[in-house]
């Protein structure tokens, strides 16, 4: 169960809130997978614009482009740990210098309380459902690898973030 609490509070860091893209980063690839058979993993996910499949000796990683962030932020919550040729891929957020969107000029919410379960995808599926969701980012702490239990979400919009509160 999702338990939010949210804070009456404006963040305009822009370097913990980032703009959430519709790339996913695929990781620890066994090297018998293709960007064929990628595509087919991850259109169950919806609709892939493209794939890049970049190859090294140990372990291959790629990108996956969606049409929408929806099927992005699905991609990580349903295919993160899925066995491909006995191998567990990491599927994530990938981003680019480029393909940042600024968002200082953001209004940024804390939501609390979250469950050890609920990651970035998670969150950000809870709040996409208003257009002008812009990110959602659960902290984390790099020591344990665990959630801390919080985290921020940003929209372009202020009416919708008071909206919410």
């Amino acid at each position: 169960m999702l338990s939010i609490l949210i804070f009456y509070q404006l963040f305009s860091d822009s370097d913990l809130i980032r703009d959430v893209v519709t790339t996913r980063y695929v990781g620890n690839v066994h090297p018998n997978v293709t960007e064929s058979l990628l595509i087919e993993v991850f259109q169950g996910s919806g609709p892939v614009e493209r794939c890049k499949l970049i190859r090294k000796e140990k372990s291959s990683f790629g990108f996956v482009d969606y049409y929408d962030r929806r099927s992005a932020a699905l991609a990580i919550m349903t295919l993160h740990g899925r066995h491909i040729y006995g191998q567990a891929i990491k599927v994530n957020w990938a981003y680019a210098s480029t393909q940042r969107e600024d968002t200082s000029g953001h209004f940024h919410i804390f939501v609390g309380d979250l469950s050890s379960e609920v990651n970035d995808a998670t969150l950000y599926a809870c709040f996409s459902t208003y257009p002008s969701c812009s990110d959602a980012r659960v902290m984390w702490d790099n020591k344990t690898g665990r959630s801390r239990g919080y985290g921020f979400v940003s929209f372009r919009n202020q009416q919708r973030k008071l909206k919410l509160l």
